[in-house]
């Protein structure tokens, strides 16, 4: 059976040309069935039968493998098997018919907004640190960009004049608005702060560390971490909360979702869509809670 593996191998990466991480998942399923059906079947795959995927999925179940782990490994079989019976080699495929427990949905943490104006409270300007984290924060709920992009941002992409960020991701442009206080924090931020910190006075960086160099994202996670701790807020507050925060929040106030879309920069709509779900969850909950039946 080895020779069909090696065979599969090849026709993912010659014929179906995907990509080494995807190759390298589902030949690591493969040979994770073959070992079970040697082991514990005494049997290859080309006699694997239905009973035999459905008792490996629950032998990988009962060791405490989650349902999206157990989810690929059944759709790498169906492809294994698929190729094997396009080549000949068996007549069946043991996988038909047969589907994965549907992983349960998580949805994004929000926050509430005093929980936002808590957070954003935290840093105090005082320092030439403050004011910065001040300006980074504000800047990244005001305009729900990713942290990635955060970092990224050179001092050209800001006009503070019009209240707007140029934003470029994915090969894509997109011009975000901001609110007042937003724009007051970084223009606080590059008028006093940022000349005294950056090392070179060439640096393009919007958003420098300490030394003055650019931002890095385990720098800006650090800077998240303090100031939760700080705030005492007991959700656990990554660099993409307050990216989810800041739509739900809009939406909750009436914004339409393809205008969300477009300020997160999704490329699908289905993307977005996700937090009208959210919003569902919380009006549930809050039923829950309130009702005096419920």
């Amino acid at each position: 059976m080895t020779d069909h593996i090696v065979a599969y191998e090849a026709y993912l990466s010659g014929e179906k040309h995907a990509s080494a991480n995807t190759v390298s998942s589902y030949l690591r399923d493969v040979h994770q069935f073959a070992d079970y059906l040697h082991a514990q079947e005494d049997c290859t795959p080309e006699d694997a039968a239905p009973d035999m995927v459905k008792s490996c999925m629950a032998w990988m179940q009962a060791r405490g493998k989650s349902t999206a782990s157990i989810t690929r490994f059944l759709a790498s079989l169906k492809s294994f098997y698929n190729y094997l019976m396009s080549e000949g080699v068996v007549k069946t495929n043991p996988t038909k018919g047969i589907s994965a427990a549907k992983a349960e949905r998580k949805y994004p943490e929000i926050l509430t907004s005093k929980e936002v104006e808590l957070f954003l409270e935290q840093p105090q300007c005082v320092d030439a640190k403050g004011c910065r984290d001040h300006a980074m924060l504000e800047l990244l709920y005001a305009t729900g960009i990713r942290v990635s992009e955060l970092i990224s941002l050179d001092l050209d992409d800001l006009n503070l004049s019009a209240g707007f960020i140029r934003c470029r991701s994915k090969g894509r442009e997109r011009i975000i608005p901001m609110y007042r206080t937003a724009v007051k924090a970084l223009q606080d931020y590059v008028r006093n702060v940022r000349p005294q910190i950056i090392a070179d006075t060439e640096e393009p960086a919007l958003f420098v560390n300490m030394n003055g160099e650019r931002m890095s994202r385990q720098g800006f996670w650090k800077i998240i971490k303090f100031y939760q701790e700080k705030a005492g807020i007991q959700k656990d507050i990554t660099p993409h909360t307050l990216r989810h925060s800041f739509a739900v929040h809009l939406l909750e106030n009436g914004a339409d979702l393809h205008s969300i879309q477009e300020m997160l920069g999704h490329a699908d709509i289905s993307s977005t869509q996700i937090y009208t779900h959210v919003i569902k969850n919380q009006l549930k909950d809050v039923y829950q809670k309130a009702h005096p039946r419920a």
